[in-house]
């Protein structure tokens, strides 16, 4: 008898894939086929995105084509949170369920399309880190979900809810389970990462045998230990943070931070209810550095949120250009449905927004383009991500580069025969343009 099988669109940010991989994963267990086309499914399941409005258009777009194409569509994700909007565009979808709602999604197929009766999980086997999304070489890790905070441009704690933290335990056996499918690389994830463990009042909890607390710097010195990539990503910059950047210095995780300031005018930031809109936070940068000179740091920015004036458009150039930040990227405002920042007054117009976006570009541009050129000569360690068709060529990343949103590290003239995804390379970088590196290789470090 056949398996039936489940069609799955994954859309939005790397902790909803996680949330895809998990139900993926359930999928498998229970004996369901993954189809690879709409045409092969007997239902299809579509995760969606619901932060911004392009993105609510995406998933609605993806919704309707999925009904288009196959007519039986599971909603679940961000967007699901809004089921009467997606069914006034789409009233004949299955069922609609929010975000990281695993057991309704597996109801609903359950219901749909029943799990084969002679499954045998011993023969039918499902690898102990689970069904990914992502290469085999690096994975996400979620260590909670929902945020306390609460932001005027956001919506996220009304879609996934208050933070809840994973038990340390489970999440230190996850990653080194992804460590022994052969894993190089750990992502780790969440809405507020520095918030890890708050809700459980850093529980204690036990890994391999040993007392760990459901703690941010605990967690981040057990990782330290697999001897895999760790790279931290959504961090804000509380005080606590100080003590992982020794961590980093000390070269037990990767000295890279990924830090969403979003804006440095303090009128601005508290306009959004930031968390740690007060802290010192070019102060911080520069103790940092001074502790862990490799540090790179990486961050989103907006621009024309409601009430931005020149003035605070220009404190925000001084902060970018002062602080000197590696990696970069800017949105102008975009209206979220449900957010309280519709209701603030003096938004900015559109045009004004551009303009500021560009501006912003253009300086933190420089300042790329800048720091990567003091790479060249320098020997780095480098993952590599794939291989281009065309030309010797590897495509890698530098413990700088964090994977679709940083840049790349190009090694040229390689023997492609040699070098394969997940590979570690030591290469000499002889080149850099505003965003990627160029290099040649030195050594295969590590296969």
């Amino acid at each position: 008898m056949k398996s039936p099988k489940v069609g799955f669109v994954s859309l939005g940010c790397p902790k909803a894939l996680v949330d895809s991989e998990r139900i993926l994963t359930q999928l498998k267990t229970e004996g369901y086929e993954v189809a690879s086309n709409y045409d092969g499914a007997d239902l299809v399941v579509v995760n969606t995105c619901g932060f911004i409005e392009s993105a609510v258009q995406e998933s609605l777009d993806a919704i309707g084509e999925a009904m288009n194409e196959n007519g039986r569509v599971i909603v679940t994700g961000c967007l699901g949170k809004d089921e009467d909007k997606i069914r006034e565009m789409h009233p004949n979808v299955l069922k609609v369920t929010g975000a990281a709602a695993y057991q309704d999604v597996m109801e609903a197929v359950h219901q749909y399309v029943p799990a084969p009766a002679k499954h045998n999980p011993f023969v039918d086997l499902v690898p102990e880190q689970g069904i990914r999304l992502t290469p085999k070489h690096y994975a996400y890790l979620k260590i909670s979900e929902g945020c306390n905070h609460r932001c005027t441009f956001c919506i996220i704690p009304s879609m996934r809810g208050d933070l809840v933290s994973r038990p340390v335990g489970s999440v230190l056996s996850e990653a080194k389970a992804l460590k022994n499918a052969g894993v190089k690389e750990v992502l780790v994830i969440s809405q507020d990462t520095s918030a890890y463990g708050v809700d459980t009042k850093y529980k204690l909890d036990f890994w391999d045998g040993q007392p760990v607390k459901t703690k941010f710097f605990d967690m981040c010195e057990a990782l330290g230990q697999l001897g895999i990539w760790v790279r931290l990503h959504y961090v804000y910059p509380y005080p606590h943070v100080d003590a992982v950047i020794d961590l980093m210095a000390q070269s037990k995780i990767l000295p890279y931070l990924d830090i969403p300031f979003q804006h440095a005018s303090p009128k601005i930031l508290k306009l959004m209810k930031r968390p740690a809109h007060s802290e010192n936070t070019l102060e911080r940068i520069k103790t940092w550095r001074e502790k862990c000179p490799q540090l790179v740091i990486r961050s989103t920015f907006v621009v024309g949120f409601p009430g931005e004036t020149e003035e605070d458009f220009e404190i925000l150039l001084d902060w970018l250009r002062e602080a000197q930040l590696d990696r970069v990227g800017c949105f102008t405002y975009s209206p979220v449905e449900g957010a309280t920042a519709n209701d603030l007054p003096d938004h900015v117009p559109e045009d004004i927004k551009q303009e500021r976006y560009e501006r912003f570009m253009q300086v933190q541009q420089e300042i790329s383009a800048a720091k990567l050129k003091q790479r060249i000569g320098q020997v780095m360690t480098v993952l590599v991500d794939g291989l281009e068709e065309e030309f010797p060529v590897a495509v890698a990343r530098s413990y700088a580069d964090a994977p679709e949103i940083d840049g790349n590290v190009f090694v040229e003239d390689i023997d492609k025969s040699t070098i394969k995804a997940g590979d570690l390379l030591e290469v000499e970088i002889t080149d850099a343009d505003e965003y990627d590196l160029f290099a040649k290789l030195i050594q295969i470090k590590s296969a």
